[in-house]
């Protein structure tokens, strides 16, 4: 058995940074963030978030950006730094542009309509699937076949397009059910007779 063994040189305190916590998250226009008593508040113009902070970092807010450090040296702490900075630019993100996810909904007689809080799909099963619209989302349809999940909230929305995704995920036969609107399906070839 061939074992290969692997060195990689670290410059002085290349181990100790994070690749995406060291960049410090820049505040936009029209954004203002707060943080107290471990909970950042982040207010836009399409509204207000909370983000709850880990203990493991140190988070401020100096010259319109928002600056995050490990506590201590510790591995989880080293974790936590990337993963609060990405969390913080989301929120930020959320309140001044916003997240939006669109689906696709192929197949024969297919199609989708908003009716008062709930999401009529019509995808080939003997009843309507009705979807109830979400308080914290808005859903909108540029066409019958093409649906919108939009919001502050990145997690939300994704959540939000998937569960309509599962009721009826693509095959791939004919490519027919819901799927993302970048999403590619590999495609299988049918039954030769």
């Amino acid at each position: 058995m061939l074992v290969a063994k692997c060195f990689v040189e670290y410059s002085e305190g290349d181990a100790d940074m994070s690749r995406v916590g060291k960049y410090p998250v820049e505040i936009p226009q029209g954004v203002q963030v707060t943080i107290s008593e471990n909970v950042l508040v982040a207010q836009g113009k399409l509204g207000k978030a909370n983000l709850t902070l880990n203990d493991h970092v140190k988070t401020e807010v100096s010259d319109g950006k928002v600056v995050v450090n490990p506590a201590d040296d510790s591995a989880f702490a080293r974790m936590m730094w990337g993963t609060t900075r990405a969390l913080i630019a989301n929120t930020v993100k959320g309140v001044s542009e916003g997240f939006s996810k669109t689906l696709e909904i192929t197949g024969t007689g297919y199609r989708a309509a908003i009716q008062g809080k709930n999401l009529v799909l019509n995808l080939g099963f003997s009843h309507d699937v009705i979807y109830p619209i979400p308080a914290d989302v808005k859903i909108s349809m540029p066409r019958p076949t093409a649906v919108t999940v939009e919001g502050i909230d990145k997690q939300r929305v994704g959540q939000v397009a998937l569960d309509i995704r599962s009721f009826r995920p693509p095959e791939p036969y004919k490519g027919k059910g819901v799927r993302y609107e970048t999403e590619t399906i590999r495609r299988k070839e049918g039954k030769k007779k």
